[in-house]
């Protein structure tokens, strides 16, 4: 097989994982809002919570410091490698960076996000975690 095929692959399996990652943060505080009003226990643990916080956290210092998610900066250069114009290729390529990529000004990611992680800091006062 041609070595353009593995880095494409490569460069596919970065872009999932980085669509589940935003799926768990964005995802994982709609479910703790939902477990606080239905009573689920797990919502409370403490490793999913702190993970859950965790995964804001980077985000946040990224865009206040300007920075590229690695993620992304790593799947652009596989692309390159293969010789692909970036996000031309494969069809999960193409709808999975549909949805993660938009086109505004940095200053409304960084709004976006903060305010977002603003909300998961929240969520700890009000549906509090339990500790370890």
């Amino acid at each position: 097989m041609d070595s353009n095929f593995f880095y494409l692959l490569a460069a596919d399996a970065l872009l999932v994982i980085h669509v589940l990652f935003i799926m768990f943060v964005v995802f994982g505080l709609l479910l703790i809002f939902v477990g606080k009003v239905r009573h689920w226990q797990w919502i409370r643990s403490a490793r999913f919570r702190i993970a859950h916080l965790i995964g804001i956290g980077i985000v946040v210092v990224q865009s206040w410091l300007g920075i590229i998610c690695p993620l992304t900066t790593w799947e652009m250069a596989l692309r390159e490698q293969a010789g692909e114009a970036v996000y031309a290729g494969t069809f999960i390529s193409h709808w999975l960076s549909t949805f993660l990529y938009y086109h505004a000004p940095p200053w409304v990611f960084v709004f976006v996000y903060s305010a977002f992680a603003l909300l998961v800091v929240l969520s700890w006062f009000w549906a509090r975690p339990k500790s370890f």
